[in-house]
């Protein structure tokens, strides 16, 4: 969420402002730019060496640079930025944000802020609860910032209760919980299947496919960067799939795929089925290797279920259902074939004969195919690219 947001942190005279090393660590690894504003009174508590090393820029505290004689642009910075945090907030700076006084050059700059603003108080417990700083909390959030609320626990005088500001990782967690509002599948919840199954023939051997899985952990890492909680039934790969926004339910055969997504396709607003799953699995398993003793073996077959039949049939109006076609021959007609047969709202189509694409591979060309069967053909790409298109034609699709 924060990855190529440029970020201003202001730090005010707490005791809390050693956390903000921290905070400032959080928001580079999360891949965001950094500039510090510090107040004067807050170089007591932490040093501006250690916030510059982290940031990878200059700490300012000045209005006017006292080496240099240069005038601090405040509005440009106001301009630069796409969020300020001011963390931890002192009742003294909340009480001067509420009342429009400038002094400092944080105070300037929160003035000339065109961003949104987030503020964590830190102030001991009896401050915390006074009520013209309740009151200061509250004109600050009219005026349209955001208040990270202080947790409750040991504070600096000894006391414990409220005023203790939020630590660096809840911050983090609250702001990007904030900015997923503006994504276009926050608050929805989106079903994926990735990977191969194995159906077990002994305990050491199974039948499977070459599915690596990175199709459908791409879809997943990209509707959970477009704010979706995504469930990701994954069949076993090597491939992990690490972010906060996904569940991963690892499976291994094609009954347990189904258990899994019977349990959660009713919650889904959006399934994506991309997993391989075997269309055949042996009708029994050994329980003992079995062993070498001809030169040929028979195995006894049975069908498993059609996943994606069985869940498209009970989708409600609302539910977008998508599926995937890997095809050899007649690709567009067998995939089309699909897209009706199953009752699916767009088909994603690729072939085998296409160079760089299928299993195992890190690019994969696809063809969409929607219900009115519009066809839309697109370029061999990194399977990551191909996860942004599937999923910007399901948000265009959804929203026709």
């Amino acid at each position: 969420m924060l990855k190529g947001r440029k970020v201003l942190l202001g730090i005010t005279a707490s005791i809390a402002a050693y956390k903000s090393a921290e905070l400032v660590r959080l928001l580079k690894k999360s891949g965001a730019s950094v500039i510090v504003i510090q107040t004067e009174a807050s170089l007591q508590f932490i040093a501006p060496l250690t916030l510059a090393t982290l940031s990878e820029n200059q700490v300012l505290t000045k209005m006017i640079n006292s080496e240099s004689g240069e005038w601090t642009n405040h509005v440009s910075l106001g301009l630069w930025a796409d969020l300020m945090v001011i963390a931890p907030l002192t009742a003294n700076t909340l009480s001067k944000m509420v009342h429009g006084e400038c002094d400092n050059l944080l105070l300037a700059t929160y003035l000339s802020a065109k961003c949104p603003v987030y503020f964590a108080p830190a102030m001991d417990l009896d401050m915390y609860r006074h009520p013209s700083t309740k009151a200061n909390i509250s004109k600050l959030e009219e005026y349209e910032n955001i208040l990270i609320p202080s947790g409750f626990g040991e504070l600096a005088s000894g006391l414990v209760g409220e005023g203790r500001m939020a630590e660096p990782k809840e911050i983090i967690d609250h702001i990007s919980s904030n900015l997923s509002k503006e994504l276009p599948l926050y608050n929805k919840r989106v079903l994926i299947t990735a990977g191969p199954t194995y159906e077990a023939i002994d305990p050491v051997r199974f039948i499977g496919n070459r599915s690596s899985g990175k199709m459908g952990i791409a879809l997943a890492i990209e509707a959970a960067n477009c704010g979706a909680k995504v469930d990701l039934v994954l069949g076993p790969t090597a491939f992990n799939c690490m972010h906060t926004n996904i569940k991963v339910h690892k499976v291994q055969s094609a009954r347990d795929m189904f258990t899994q997504v019977d349990g959660l396709f009713s919650e889904s607003d959006i399934s994506i089925f991309a997993a391989a799953v075997a269309d055949y699995a042996p009708k029994s398993k050994e329980l003992q290797k079995i062993k070498k003793s001809s030169n040929s073996i028979s195995l006894d077959l049975k069908k498993t279920k059609d996943i994606l039949s069985l869940m498209s049939s009970r989708k409600r109006a609302s539910q977008f259902v998508v599926g995937f076609s890997l095809e050899t021959e007649n690709e567009i007609e067998n995939a089309k074939l699909k897209l009706i047969s199953k009752k699916l709202d767009m088909i994603v189509m690729n072939s085998l004969n296409n160079k760089g694409a299928g299993f195992e591979f890190d690019t994969n060309k696809i063809t969409i195919i929607d219900k009115t069967n519009a066809i839309t053909d697109f370029k061999l790409k990194d399977k990551k690219e191909v996860a942004k298109d599937i999923i910007k034609m399901i948000l265009s699709q959804r929203n026709a």
